[in-house]
């Protein structure tokens, strides 16, 4: 296994050098723009060194992260002398490994590792990166590389061309990040009859984890329950009523919602094409 080194010590970085380094990786070498940040992390993984400039990780690890804000990677992929042979791979999940190409001019081989996980804190990262799933771009045999590197993090992986990595980071966003969202428009109409968010998110919460559960345990189709699932127009005029008139900035966002979740329900068989038009009729 080729000595491996971080450059940048963010939330992503440091999860990922401290799973690897638990997993028995050789974690030697890591920079941040901050010194400080780069010696906590160092801190953290035995054996490992706190360095002040990227180059010097370079210039002692045989496979480099590039851990940086996504903004920074091309830059900083530019600015380092590589080597021939050398590996390099960045962590974003929104670009291809494109922005990698000033190293790969060089001679390096070049990759993407992007765990597709949600990471509030540090802390949070190291305890979510087991299990998750791995988005890889690269070619033989930095792959089979990374391949073995997510699932020895107890995770899976899914390869990606240059061209699958935007809707794939589309898709984790809608998945990831308009969940917040939409449970933030539940909390707001749930302060129309005077509960207060946090009340309300204590309240949402076992209902959001038995629809996680649902999905993950039935599936798609056949985990979608409420009102669409059951073809019940007169819920759903209800709804469309009460929006209009007590939260109408929320009212084309359950209308969009549900024309989306229609086909759903007629997957799963509990409702017939008649009852799908009348369904869309009420949300057009």
């Amino acid at each position: 296994m080729p000595d491996i080194g971080f450059i940048g010590a963010g939330t992503t970085g440091t999860a990922i050098a401290v799973r690897l380094a638990q997993h028995g990786y050789p974690v030697t070498a890591v920079s941040s723009r901050s010194l400080n940040s780069a010696e906590k992390l160092a801190a953290r993984i035995r054996g490992c060194k706190a360095y002040s400039q990227a180059q010097e990780v370079a210039d002692i690890a045989e496979l480099v992260f590039i851990t940086t804000p996504d903004d920074a990677i091309s830059m900083v992929a530019g600015e380092i002398q590589w080597h021939d042979r050398q590996s390099v791979v960045h962590c974003s999940g929104a670009h291809s490994v494109d922005i990698l190409e000033a190293a790969k001019q060089r001679g390096a081989d070049t990759g993407c590792f992007h765990p597709l996980q949600t990471f509030a804190s540090i802390e949070h990262a190291i305890d979510n990166i087991p299990g998750s799933t791995f988005a890889i771009e690269a070619e033989e045999p930095l792959a089979s590389l990374l391949k073995k590197a997510a699932v020895d993090l107890e995770g899976d992986w899914v390869t990606l061309k240059a061209g699958d990595k935007v809707l794939y980071h589309a898709a984790a966003v809608i998945a990831c990040n308009y969940l917040v969202t939409l449970v933030k428009l539940s909390t707001d109409l749930w302060q129309t009859f005077d509960v207060p968010p946090a009340q309300a998110i204590k309240a949402l919460m076992p209902l959001l984890q038995g629809t996680l559960s649902n999905i993950k345990n039935v599936g798609l189709p056949n985990c979608l329950t409420g009102p669409i699932a059951r073809g019940d127009l007169g819920t759903i005029s209800r709804h469309l009523e009460s929006l209009s008139k007590q939260a109408p900035s929320v009212l084309d966002i359950y209308k969009e919602l549900g024309l989306q979740t229609i086909p759903i329900a007629l997957a799963k068989g509990k409702i017939d094409s008649q009852r799908a038009v009348e369904l869309e009729a009420l949300f057009t």
